[in-house]
């Protein structure tokens, strides 16, 4: 069953501002858009339209690793294409290609005060 909620449209706006070559969590991307979980996130990249655009290959879960699940292969692959490198434990280092958060426009856009993004990027991993 597939799972459509109205937030679906913003997660894939944030989701785009992630370059080739970060990743970010689920709990991340949640962390910027009001009345969302990391699970809704996850939700939307499963269900993400195909020929849009959308990078969901870049969002991870937060031990920094890709979900066991059907097409995870594929997202490594696409991942490591984009020259994101995976550590012997499979996991990538946040510290090399952990995402920074969206440019200012797009914070300002939604009304989000840089100090208020600081706060929330300080509880990211990495």
């Amino acid at each position: 069953m597939t799972r459509t909620y109205a937030s679906f449209p913003a997660i894939y706006a944030l989701v785009r501002e992630i370059p080739k070559g970060q990743v970010a969590s689920y709990g991340m991307v949640a962390s910027l858009l009001p009345g969302v979980t990391p699970r809704i996130v996850g939700f939307a990249m499963a269900g993400t339209p195909k020929g849009e655009g959308i990078p969901w290959q870049r969002v991870i879960n937060s031990a920094g690793k890709i979900s066991e699940r059907e097409g995870a292969l594929r997202q490594r692959e696409k991942l490591e294409r984009e020259g994101v490198i995976f550590l012997a434990s499979g996991r990538v280092d946040w510290k090399t290609h952990r995402w920074q958060g969206p440019g200012e426009a797009w914070l300002e856009e939604r009304g989000i005060d840089f100090m208020d993004f600081l706060t929330i990027q300080s509880g990211w991993p990495g």
